[in-house]
């Protein structure tokens, strides 16, 4: 695990391609080239906290939404 935080300042942000066109600031982005990680931030504060995910984690957690497994989204 990592003792420090990436550096983030050059990152390429983006966002998915089903976020919400109605509301494009409604949404996530993550920060792909990043080794064992996935940073992501929210878009409405491009330069507020980014939360750092390991890349297995978030891989899973993409992998579930996709398969609906959140009731919430029902």
């Amino acid at each position: 695990m990592r003792n420090s935080a990436p550096d983030l300042s050059a990152a390429s942000w983006r966002k998915s391609s089903y976020s919400d066109t109605s509301n494009p600031d409604s949404c996530v982005e993550v920060a792909p080239g990043f080794d064992g990680i996935v940073p992501v931030r929210d878009s409405k504060d491009p330069q507020g906290p980014a939360l750092v995910f390991p890349a297995v984690a978030w891989a899973a957690f993409v992998a579930d939404v996709k398969a609906d497994r959140f009731p919430w989204r029902r």
